[in-house]
Formats: structure tokens, sequence, C-alpha cells
């Protein structure tokens, strides 16, 4: 595995007692959070049980990748391990990889789990620890959830102050992908956090609404209806807002009264069939869902610059509403419409 600005590795066998699981890791420090004080080992055990299915190439889960290593007597994937300046091995991609190699030495699994392929670096600073992460989970093959990257992202530039351009070209050029993952980051943290009783209630899943919120015109639309962005968590934790791509018609439904109150009480699910729809003539009506599929990719296609400009840069227009909830439907019909 070649990672840009960090020096050459040495691929060993190390002693699988002698490697520390990283604590750090941002993909497992959601889980830990819950618990105060120092977490114990069996507790990182399970939070990188409980934290997603992203440690092998296949992004197989936590239970497929425990019975492929079983099966296949080692891991395909060396870890990467940074020996520090005191001797410390420590592992900075992999953990779940370590953790099932320790679990199957104490449970005297039958086979050699005492020594597991590594990736060796040598005192390795923070900055080429980074580099690793960013490049491994988030646009490589052993990508986190999007929570735990949005996480990582916020850390790096606002407590590591890594430069925007640093990070942007550790992910590939995707500057408004970072962007929009830090401040829904930022927004989810700043007014979901704090509406919920607990940390074990804190629920990652509702990522997703927050990045929704950071699209054109959602949040105009909340404040100019006399609501707060408080508000809005509620309504995410509440489930108004469910599946979390209906968040995209908030506007279109507070600016409807009837809809708007409907969606108060019962929620968007409720609401949206208020909303103001065309009469489908006939030939529509009668058309297959293939038909209609293939009239609209050829619209969309035949489009010129400046009507696809138009739609593009205004998402409170009819057009751009519409076509998003039909993507709503689309993912739904088509099982693509997880809340992650």
């Amino acid at each position: 595995m070649a990672v840009t600005g960090v020096e050459a590795s040495i691929l060993q066998n190390l002693p699988v007692k002698d490697i520390q699981l990283d604590r750090t890791n941002p993909r497992i420090r959601k889980f830990l959070e819950m618990y105060e004080g120092e977490p114990s080992p069996d507790q990182i055990y399970l939070a990188l049980g409980a934290a997603g299915d992203d440690e092998n190439e296949s992004s197989a889960s936590f239970e497929k990748l425990k019975n492929s290593i079983l099966t296949n007597g080692t891991i395909i994937q060396p870890i990467i391990v940074n020996r520090e300046k005191n001797g410390t091995l420590v592992c900075i991609e992999g953990n779940t990889r370590v953790a099932l190699y320790k679990s199957f030495v104490e449970d005297k699994v039958k086979g050699n789990w005492s020594l597991i392929p590594a990736l060796v670096y040598e005192e390795m600073d923070q900055a080429k620890i980074d580099a690793i992460r960013l490049q491994v989970h988030l646009v490589g093959v052993r990508a986190w959830d999007p929570y735990s990257k949005a996480k990582y992202l916020h850390y790096l530039r606002t407590q590591e102050l890594l430069p925007f351009a640093t990070i942007i070209d550790y992910c590939g050029g995707r500057a408004k992908e970072i962007t929009v993952s830090i401040d829904a980051f930022n927004d989810m943290e700043k007014y979901y956090r704090p509406i919920i009783p607990d940390d074990g209630t804190f629920d990652t899943s509702r990522f997703s609404g927050f990045v929704e919120l950071q699209k054109s015109g959602i949040k105009e639309s909340i404040l100019e209806a006399g609501f707060t962005l408080t508000d809005f968590a509620h309504w995410v934790q509440d489930e108004k807002l469910y599946p979390l791509q209906t968040i995209r018609q908030l506007p279109r439904i507070l600016r409807n009264p009837k809809a708007k109150e409907l969606f108060l009480k019962q929620g968007a699910k409720a609401a949206m069939p208020l909303l103001d729809r065309p009469e489908l003539g006939k030939a529509l009506g009668d058309a297959s869902i293939a038909q209609l599929a293939q009239a609209l990719a050829q619209k969309v296609y035949g489009l010129n610059f400046l009507e696809a400009e138009r739609i593009r840069t205004d998402s409170n227009s009819d057009e751009a509403q519409a076509l998003s909830e039909a993507i709503t439907a689309v993912n739904l019909l088509l099982g693509n419409g997880n809340e992650a």
C-alpha cells in the first residue's frame, strides 16, 4: 500500500500481544465516548464490532470479517503499525483485525494467531498518521461511516488546524463534499447532541439529515418560517423527517400552511400529499415506470445549459424539488433509501 508523503514501511509478522489498539481511531471513538473514564479492552472490542462494517476490501460485516479470517487462517491485508519513539507499537489501521487476533488467542481458537502481518513505520508524526487515515478511510476501500468521516475531518480542521487545501489534496480534491461534511458534523453537534438526554441515545445514523440540511435553501426556509435549527434537530429526533430524504421537501412543506400544520403534528410523510401536484394526463398515467424513467432521462439530457444550470443552482425551484422527490422515491424502490 503506497501512502504519499510517508516514508517506506517494513512488512513484518508482529507479536499480536505487543500491539496496542488505537483508542483515538475516529471509526470507534463515537462508540467509546459512551463510556466514562478509560474504556476496557472488552469495551474497545465491542466498539469495533458495533462501529461498522468497513474493515476489509469487500466491506464485509464484522462477523463476516471474523469468519473470513478464521477460514483463511490469516488476514489478506496487513495492518499498519507505528513504532513510537519509546518502542510502543500502535495500530494505525486495522484495529478490528488486531482485536480479532487477540480474541482468538484468548479463546484458544485453533490456528496461529500470535503473529499478525503488519506494515511497520518508525516514529511517524501526527501529520503522517493523518495522511494514512485520510487515504485509507476517506478515499480508499475501507471507508468509515459518514459520521466518523465527518468527525475526523472536523477534528483535523479545527483541532489539528490542518490546512484545508491539504485535506482536499489527501481526499482527491472533493472540496464541496468535505465542506458539507464538516458543516453537517458541526450542526449535528451544536443542535442535535444537546437535545439528547444521554450519549447512549445519540444516533449517528441521523447524520445524513444534517447533510441534507446543508443543501441550498433548507436552512433559509426553516428560519423564514419562524423556526430554529434546534427545532430541526427535534424534528429529526422525533422522526417527523423520515425518511431523511424528505428534508429536501421542507421548503415546500413550510410554505404550504396546511402541509406545515400536518407536518408539525404527524411528520413529512403525512404532509407531502398536501403539496401541489400536477394532474397527470392519460398518457402519463398509463405509462409504465420504465417508459417514464426513459422519458425523464431523455428530457434531462436534452436540457440546454442555461436551463440545466438554473435547476442545478436553485434547489427551491419546482423542478429541483420534483426531481429530489423522484430521486427519493426511486432510491426507496431500489433499496437505496437507507438512513446512513
